[in-house]
């Protein structure tokens, strides 16, 4: 087949769709007010700015957010974060679920979500359109994803990513032909002999960089791009979900292909996975670059001043602007933005998402006055292994970590999730307390 004639599509020709995500219920307490995709991320982004940034990148510049659970404040982070000037023509544009004459249910799953809102997509010109996550850390350029979607004629494109056997049982896996065809599709595979039928053979393993030895298996990564025509159909039957139903039920009947991706791809679903996406931020090689200055990772320009530091010992930790730390040990530690740290404070292997907003003379003299800590991190305290969610008051002479403790428990203020301690947001830890 002679590919070489195919059309390349105009940046105009493209929607990207980004999911708001659902209730969250494995990143409590961290989505307990907000939702997945507003998490802080790196001590001053958000994870939707992931998805938004390499839209933004890529060329494509009309966004939908679709949102449900606790949207406001992403709602807040997003129409401060991207606006974009009248000769751009693009626009980052909140879709919340809502009850209709036509519908009184919220989104049902992913793919209702697009349904219930194809009357507003339709309003502008497209040919195809990219469905992304809004809690996930990658870096990808969608243009050669868009390219080897027209360039195979294909109808429907699956960006996948090889992994191992214990991984392969939490996603959907992919068979493929010599054309990257989809020909089969198991939904969390857990059937050691089901497993072994769809492994990668060390063809595709070579084509990916990937060295043979150990199993791998073409997982989805819940990032699609669908002919405008094809999704309208395949959204037609009233099916709730991509991954489930719909991606099934088009292999066989339309040409569904699959983008083989193989760099760095982290699915931010669980405390773990967010508490070790955050802190490998801190080696001197991360696994996801913030600094390419090519492809930057947008977000709220705040106008922070810089950190200022006083007589502090720090290793391999990020701290982010507007920070006030004073002889305090820090290490492999993410400290976000407005964080107060006081004399004395040891910070290790943790994560300090900040304050929303510096607290007044006024406000510091009343929480004196009644006993209760400033925010931030106190005297003489000391954390491991700890997300402090934003806006907590940590007291002084306060010990936080996970040591000896069950894995997961709910306590008076604080949570232990896959063995991290995480104190929600604006919780207060009194002076001398010990977790």
């Amino acid at each position: 087949m002679d590919l070489s004639s195919a059309p390349i599509v105009s940046s105009r020709d493209v929607l990207a769709i980004i999911m708001g995500g659902g209730a969250g219920t494995r990143l409590f307490p961290l989505t307990k007010d907000r939702s997945k995709p507003a998490v802080p991320l790196a001590g001053k982004y958000r994870l939707v700015d992931i998805p938004i940034s390499l839209c933004i990148n890529s060329g494509f510049r009309r966004i939908y957010v679709l949102t449900q659970f606790n949207s406001s404040s992403l709602h807040r982070h997003i129409q401060q974060s991207y606006r974009f000037d009248d000769f751009h023509h693009g626009f980052v544009e909140i879709m919340a679920a809502q009850q209709t004459p036509q519908s009184k249910a919220w989104y049902q799953g992913t793919a209702d979500a697009v349904r219930q809102n194809l009357r507003h997509f339709d309003s502008h010109p497209h040919e195809l359109v990219l469905i992304l996550s809004g809690d996930q850390l990658y870096r990808m350029d969608f243009r050669k994803v868009i390219e080897q979607h027209l360039r195979s004629y294909a109808d429907v494109t699956v960006a996948t990513i090889p992994v191992g056997a214990e991984e392969a049982a939490g996603f959907g896996i992919m068979q493929v032909d010599d054309e990257k065809r989809i020909t089969r599709f198991v939904e969390k595979p857990k059937d050691p002999a089901v497993l072994d039928t769809l492994r990668l053979d060390d063809r595709f393993l070579s084509q990916l960089g990937v060295p043979g030895g150990e199993p791998k298996y073409l997982a989805s990564m819940g990032i699609y791009v669908f002919n405008r025509r094809v999704l309208q159909e395949a959204l037609a039957d009233g099916a709730p979900d991509f991954g489930k139903d719909i991606i099934p039920n088009l292999i066989g009947k339309k040409r569904v292909n699959a983008y083989l991706y193989n760099g760095y791809w982290e699915d931010i679903g669980t405390i773990k996975a967010f508490y070790e996406a955050n802190l490998d931020l801190c080696s001197p090689l991360p696994k996801f670059n913030f600094y390419d200055s090519a492809a930057p990772i947008y977000s709220h320009a705040r106008y922070l001043p810089a950190s200022k530091l006083s007589a502090c010992q720090i290793d391999q930790t990020v701290i982010a602007e507007g920070c006030i730390i004073m002889q305090a040990r820090l290490e492999r530690s993410i400290i976000g933005i407005r964080s107060r740290i006081h004399s004395g404070a040891s910070v290790k292997d943790s994560i300090v998402m900040g304050i929303d907003a510096y607290e007044t003379e006024v406000q510091l003299r009343s929480s004196e006055a009644h006993g209760i800590p400033r925010m931030g991190i106190g005297a003489n305290t000391s954390l491991e292994r700890t997300i402090v969610d934003k806006n907590a008051r940590i007291g002084d002479n306060v010990r936080i970590s996970p040591a000896g403790k069950p894995a997961d428990f709910d306590g008076e203020n604080y949570y232990i999730r896959d063995g991290i301690v995480v104190i929600p947001k604006g919780a207060v830890i009194p002076h001398g307390t010990v977790i």
